[in-house]
């Protein structure tokens, strides 16, 4: 007997979403770095597991939009919400829940969804704290589950996987056995590159960022792809350039590694870097970063 069901992974910015999912999937799908807003597209990632398909839906952290690109954001989450057929709200152990977290509690039982609560990163606080934010939570939400976890060390991760079990129901499956995501090639290249630059970039500089693939070619012994990195500021295209072209060369040097491991193949990356002014305001170059136009308008 198949059974499958859609799964939203909500939350604020940084608390590990990604880090979750890819720990479920056992392999990395959704990019993860430090830096908040990290996730911008709402990315699935697929586990099927003997009869049963979970597809989680990885979304942008929740926060006050700023930009067309962080409304854009703002509406994936919601829709991912209405669209799934239960929820997962993460959110820091360490933390009572805030207004983000209460806004997110009211859109679940809008839905009227079933929904797990994970608690992230219980490996910085101790028991009498963990307590605590359980009892705030409780006052709000009638949650199916509580799972405390360390979703980067893969501490209690299978609970929350069997936990999320119980959303499954009985259905055709919506892919293939062999998929891992709903992500064509393209859009996982650009999102690897991507990561690097969050990796290297300091805090402000990633977030008017963007990667563009203008090419994407394989052969049995090679992927070469071209991409542009988008910055909003001539100053900022210096930094990510980088004095003799070191920095952007450091960028590419682990993004190639990354695709790589990904795609199981060599792959040459070609990266251009040219600057578009408040291209985060502008729905004809979100439509062309591939970024739904559903969410957009």
């Amino acid at each position: 007997m198949k059974r499958t069901a859609y799964i939203a992974i909500i939350g604020r910015p940084n608390v590990g979403k990604s880090t979750l999912m890819n720990k479920m999937l056992g392999e990395k799908v959704s990019i993860v770095s430090s830096k908040p807003q990290t996730t911008r597209n709402r990315i699935a990632g697929i586990l099927t597991r003997g009869e049963d398909q979970f597809v989680f839906l990885d979304t942008p952290g929740v926060h006050k939009a700023r930009n067309k690109l962080g409304d854009y954001m703002m509406r994936s989450v919601r829709s991912s919400v209405r669209s799934a057929d239960g929820v997962i709200l993460i959110a820091d152990a360490g933390h009572d829940p805030g207004e983000i977290e209460q806004k997110l509690i009211k859109q679940i039982g809008e839905a009227e969804l079933p929904a797990i609560l994970v608690l992230n990163k219980i490996d910085l606080i101790n028991r009498e704290r963990l307590a605590k934010t359980i009892g705030k939570y409780a006052e709000l939400f009638d949650f199916d589950a509580v799972v405390p976890t360390c979703a980067e060390s893969g501490k209690n991760v299978d609970e929350v996987l069997d936990e999320a079990s119980g959303f499954l129901y009985e259905s055709d499956w919506m892919f293939d056995e062999s998929a891992l995501t709903d992500q064509p090639e393209r859009q996982i290249a650009a999102e690897i590159i991507r990561e690097k630059l969050l990796r290297v970039l300091n805090d402000e500089i990633p977030h008017g960022t963007a990667v563009a693939i203008e090419s994407f070619g394989e052969d049995e012994k090679m992927i070469r792809i071209r991409a542009t990195v988008y910055c909003e500021k001539k100053s900022h295209k210096g930094i990510i350039v980088g004095k003799g072209g070191e920095t952007l060369k450091k960028i590419g040097t682990w993004a190639r590694e990354d695709l790589e491991a990904f795609f199981g193949i060599k792959v040459f990356l070609d990266l251009w870097v040219k600057v578009k002014e408040n291209w985060r305001d502008s729905d004809f170059m979100l439509l062309n970063l591939g970024y739904d136009k559903k969410e957009i308008n």
